[in-house]
């Protein structure tokens, strides 16, 4: 009896031990409970870093769905899922500013080396002027570093020429491959350089897989 009593004294002790350590313990870092004000917070960084982007007319279109996305999982509590989101979309506006800013320098230097100013090098340059009359895309291209090559265009925002020339078999303008080979339109006036230059600076948000509705408004003019 004074046994049977030693061995329960003993498992009770053993069961309030292991309770205290499951409450001591630390949850893994990729369990890490994630409260309502860091999702709020990311929600808040990504819409900052969106609103730059939009600024520099560079917004990625999806970016902002997937703020809203963010928010929704916010209303609901799911604020592990809205933070990973947020991350998400500010992640992307980062990138698009990153890019955008990249662009701008390309066309500073290429303005600079051709000895002309950023406006002259969009009313000026084009078709008109000699190079090659087909171009065969690597691996690496897009239409912005094409156009902005020597023997193309030498201004990256004359890439829209090059998408409205080959229209039949460019889907996305953010979706090229390589092996295609495209016409390079060598008898554009100066007002469809123009156009294209405008399309490429106002074009606003884009992504990958689609085709915006600006572009198709470009292409039907």
């Amino acid at each position: 009896m004074k046994f049977n009593h030693l061995l329960k004294s003993f498992f009770m002790m053993m069961l309030v031990l292991g309770l205290v350590a499951g409450c001591a313990s630390t949850p893994e870092d990729g369990d890490a409970v994630v409260d309502q004000a860091t999702a709020e917070q990311a929600i808040a960084d990504a819409k900052s870093s969106n609103a730059q982007a939009k600024k520099m007319n560079a917004e990625w279109r999806d970016t902002g769905k997937i703020i809203e996305s963010a928010e929704a999982a916010l209303a609901d509590g799911d604020y592990a899922k809205a933070t990973e989101l947020a991350n998400k979309a500010q992640r992307q506006a980062e990138a698009a500013m990153k890019q955008a800013k990249a662009e701008e320098a390309r066309l500073k230097d290429s303005a600079a080396i051709s000895g002309a100013s950023e406006d002259d090098a969009s009313s000026k340059q084009g078709a008109a002027m000699s190079g090659d009359d087909s171009y065969e895309v690597v691996g690496g291209d897009n239409l912005w570093n094409i156009s902005a090559k020597d023997n193309i265009y030498s201004n990256p925002y004359q890439w829209p020429l090059i998408y409205k020339a080959n229209r039949g078999q460019i889907k996305d303008a953010d979706l090229i491959h390589p092996g295609q080979v495209f016409d390079i339109d060598r008898s554009a006036s100066g007002a469809d350089v123009d156009a294209a230059v405008n399309h490429a600076k106002t074009r606003g948000a884009w992504s990958v897989g689609s085709t915006e509705a600006s572009d198709e408004a470009y292409l039907a003019q």
